[in-house]
């Protein structure tokens, strides 16, 4: 049980920064399901890489407490927290990093281009009429999600359409204004523009670059 409060029930994916759990929190009355996100980088990184790693982790949080909690279609950030546990493998004490989300129940365009096939041209204008406004949501706001390919959208249940995983968010406001900033050389590769990929200077316009580079997969069924 994590910080008292947290019971993991299933493991939903894991990447090179970390895993999710679908987990339960069992200090709601009906036990409200939620996604545990646990930093635990891969590979052998050196003390710069894990302070960059540790330091993206840090901002999605930030950027769901931001902004989740202020638009309808990102899942609302509940709690971001670390634990201090003993290694039972060196007897040393290791720091493990948390974040809590909201659960989306839902299906990932890519599940639905793998199950259902090619989408129409109609399901892609109302996917932009969809999308679109969230993205200007989170531009307005300072903020460049720079990770968004189908497996990052998500149709609940309920048919509304969820913009997921900020792990790689670009905060560009300095003083008010909105200045340009160097990527990171995180990317997903074929969604991401030449600018990201080279990790020069990134615009809310590689967001719609993501975007239309989505559509077409969508649109094709071929890979980007």
């Amino acid at each position: 049980i994590l910080a008292d409060r947290y019971i993991p029930s299933k493991l939903l994916g894991e990447g090179g920064f970390g895993r999710a759990f679908l987990a339960r929190d069992r200090y709601t009355p009906a036990m409200r399901e939620c996604v545990v996100k646990q930093f635990q980088p891969s590979g052998n990184l050196n003390p710069q890489e894990l302070e960059v790693a540790q330091k993206l982790f840090e901002r999605e949080a930030t950027a769901l407490e931001q902004l989740g909690n202020r638009h309808k279609q990102i899942p609302d950030l509940y709690a971001y927290f670390s634990l201090v546990v003993t290694s039972r493998l060196k007897g040393k004490q290791e720091q493990f990093f948390y974040l809590v989300q909201e659960y989306i129940d839902g299906q990932t365009l890519e599940d639905e281009l793998e199950n259902k096939g090619k989408f129409s041209e109609a399901a892609i204008i109302k996917l932009l009429e969809e999308i679109l406004p969230v993205l200007q949501f989170v531009h307005s706001n300072g903020s460049i999600h720079r990770d968004i390919k189908p497996s990052n959208l998500i149709r609940s249940r309920s048919g509304l359409l969820y913009l997921v995983d900020f792990g790689a968010v670009k905060q560009v406001t300095t003083g008010g204004e909105t200045q340009p900033g160097n990527s990171t050389g995180i990317f997903s590769v074929g969604f991401a523009p030449p600018e990201q990929k080279s990790g020069a200077r990134v615009f809310p316009s590689t967001d719609l670059y993501a975007l239309a580079v989505t559509c077409v997969n969508l649109l094709s069924g071929k890979p980007p």
